[in-house]
């Protein structure tokens, strides 16, 4: 996925806010209008959204003379698919991982514990620390941490070991 620059990505914030309201798109005009505190030309307003659906960032549909634009993907799907390009840039992913999962605040490890522990319920029932199967909650985990079945060792323990 590409990177975006600041223009790029002002403009996207106004398609990705604008969304799912405006289920059909809005225009240049209508962009060019919530980014005023820019003094930017109709043109330059026209072109990024050009060079946005040129890169796939941007759907586009022909409405009379002009074109309705709207997100290609949401906000969430294009920071996820940013995330996981990081981890492919080289080093260990498990690490990064780790890094990245000692870095989260405590509501962010409660979220990632709830997607994880959802993903999971999906494929199949998760283990509790007190060996009851069910799906795993948020509150699995005295330590914070997203819990490796063995006693003793969590996950990030295990990554980072390798």
């Amino acid at each position: 996925m590409t990177r975006l620059g600041d223009l790029e990505r002002a403009v996207m914030d106004v398609l990705w806010d604008a969304a799912p309201a405006a289920s059909g798109g809005v225009t240049v005009r209508e962009v060019a209008d919530a980014l005023d505190g820019r003094e930017l030309a109709y043109t330059t307003v026209m072109t990024v959204l050009d060079r946005l659906a040129g890169k796939g960032m941007v759907q586009r549909e022909r409405e009379g003379r002009a074109w309705r634009y709207r997100p290609a993907a949401t906000r969430e799907a294009h920071i996820a698919q940013l995330m996981l390009e990081a981890l492919d840039l080289g080093g260990s992913r498990d690490a990064a991982l780790v890094r990245f999962a000692r870095s989260v605040t405590g509501t962010e490890a409660d979220v990632l514990r709830a997607a994880l522990s959802a993903e999971a319920g999906a494929t199949g029932p998760a283990t509790t620390e007190a060996g009851a199967t069910g799906p795993a909650t948020v509150e699995d985990g005295p330590t914070g941490r997203i819990e490796d079945p063995r006693p003793g060792r969590s996950a990030l323990d295990e990554a980072t070991d390798r």
